[in-house]
């Protein structure tokens, strides 16, 4: 078989064809890898229909569904390169990354409609795509995605592609405040399977619970080494925690993943003590440091908590916590993944001594290609092979690594990336702010929320002001949750904003 992901899809079908492989939560369908295989098929040949080739890029502005999955692999199939989207970014958000990948279709839902017509509005000095596909009732200027498949044959595609060509563009913010592309060939994702299906306890016929959004690589990861493996995906079209504990029960979940925000909220729901989840093996949570407290509320329940820690430029895995130490050493992010080689290094790039805090390096074949147009931005993080993640941990004598600090000044909301940066640049713009720093508070529900630290320039400026400015200008989730007046922000004698003061000032809570 050559090494093209999207012949995952193919192989799991011709081995296990009856096996279910996805159950749509929200919908109620359901599809063996038969199925999902032929649905895959037609949108390749449909897409192909339309134009789509070899190195051409299909973003992707979609919830959770089995048409993701579909369209993940006939990507692949095809050679084309797709391009994730984060539903919760602003159509200004959304159109720096469609004209910065040079996507030349989108497929939508139907509930973007309104975010879709206006990025369509602004013409091709907006954007470079031609073909608009919606799951739904079309615009006028877009075609059904039902339509285009319903016609499509689901025989093969001609495989053009493998190995080291592209296949996905998945972005990140950047300490800058625009986002990177971060490239993943059929290469690095084969292998973050092959890392992750060595590492992690995954089964042939597992019941994996999907809650992330597929866009974020702690869902796409899974979701193709849980096929890879031959396991059932069931999947939340949006993650409800009143909903979790019933769905374990019902569709006798075996493991699953979930950002530590996701794992309190589900602590919050009474009805946990009324559901039967003994099906449910273990749980990998990343994103965040686990507190150990909640480690150990789990364990008291008899589940698992794996703390993992990984990036989008590891397509996801570098260290995990094996099943026998996820207690014993609680808090730590455990040993390297098994086809990965992970340093803590001090400023002059010499490995740390135990205990030490230092960079965190990362090596292995399923790390990134390189960032999408930023050929100088990929020099400085992969240097002699080796990415350099900025995020500070300590390595003990055994090797478990203890993640101390996280990426610069990255703030992490509910598991979504959040850069003080981006946010820094929209306060700046009003007329009444002199200067700001971002920094993050903890939040008992989502672990970490913006606090916006603001100079006036004029005196009648409020807090209020400020909020509403933010509003429409940045997604949800990244907007501040309050807002504090100083006279000065503390900087080093470069000008680089003191954010560690700033965080002892103003330690939190978080207002929810």
């Amino acid at each position: 078989m050559e090494n093209n992901v999207g012949l995952l899809l193919t192989k799991r079908a011709h081995l296990s064809p009856d096996l279910e492989a996805w159950v749509d939560v929200a919908s109620g369908r359901r599809f063996n890898y038969r199925e999902m295989n032929a649905r895959s098929n037609r949108i390749a040949n449909a897409l192909k229909a339309l134009k789509i080739k070899k190195g051409d890029r299909v973003a992707l502005l979609m919830m959770n569904s089995n048409e993701f999955m579909e369209l993940f692999f006939a990507i692949g199939k095809l050679g084309a390169i797709g391009v994730p989207l984060n539903w919760r970014l602003v159509p200004d958000e959304l159109a720096f990354i469609l004209k910065d990948s040079g996507a030349k279709a989108l497929v939508y839902d139907e509930e973007f409609e309104d975010a879709v017509e206006d990025l369509h509005g602004r013409g091709r000095h907006g954007t470079k795509v031609k073909r608009w596909v919606c799951l739904g009732e079309p615009a006028k200027f877009a075609r059904s995605y039902t339509e285009i498949t319903a016609s499509a044959s689901d025989s093969e595609p001609p495989v053009v592609a493998s190995d080291d060509d592209e296949l996905y563009i998945m972005y990140t913010s950047g300490t800058t405040g625009l986002p990177k592309g971060v490239i993943h060939t059929h290469n690095s994702v084969m292998w973050g399977n092959l890392t992750a299906l060595a590492t992690a306890d995954l089964r042939y016929k597992d019941r994996y619970m999907i809650m992330l959004p597929l866009y974020h690589v702690g869902a796409l990861n899974p979701m193709t080494s849980n096929l890879h493996v031959g396991g059932t995906a069931v999947v939340m079209r949006a993650f409800d925690a009143n909903e979790c504990w019933k769905i374990i029960e019902r569709e006798k979940i075996t493991t699953m993943l979930a950002v530590p925000a996701m794992l309190n909220g589900m602590q919050q729901v009474p009805e946990k003590d009324q559901v039967d989840f003994s099906s449910l093996r273990w749980c990998m949570s990343g994103a965040a440091p686990v507190p150990v407290s909640l480690i150990e509320t789990y364990a008291d329940m008899g589940i698992e908590i794996h703390q993992v820690y990984g990036l989008t430029e590891t397509c996801g895995p570098s260290c995990l916590i094996s099943p026998d130490d996820a207690i014993v050493k609680a808090g730590s992010t455990g040993k390297p993944f098994f086809h990965t080689s992970v340093r803590v290094v001090d400023e002059k790039g010499k490995d740390t001594a135990p205990d030490e805090i230092g960079e965190v390096l990362v090596k292995g074949r399923h790390v990134m290609k390189g960032y999408w147009n930023r050929p100088n931005a990929t020099k400085e993080t992969i240097r002699n092979g080796w990415l350099h993640t900025g995020d500070l941990a300590s390595m003990d004598a055994e090797g478990y690594v203890y993640i101390q600090d996280r990426k610069k000044d990255m703030i992490i909301s509910g598991g979504e990336n959040i850069y003080p940066a981006e946010l820094e640049n929209v306060i700046l713009s009003h007329p009444k702010v002199k200067d700001v720093a971002v920094i993050g508070q903890p939040s008992k529900r989502w672990g970490e929320s913006p606090l916006a630290v603001v100079v006036k320039a004029d005196e009648s400026l409020t807090e209020d002001e400020v909020l509403k400015w933010c509003e429409g200008k940045l997604a949800r989730f990244k907007q501040p949750r309050g807002v504090v007046f100083v006279d000065e922000i503390p900087r080093n004698p470069t000008g680089k904003a003191l954010k560690r003061v700033l965080r002892e000032q103003f330690p939190g809570p978080a207002p929810e």
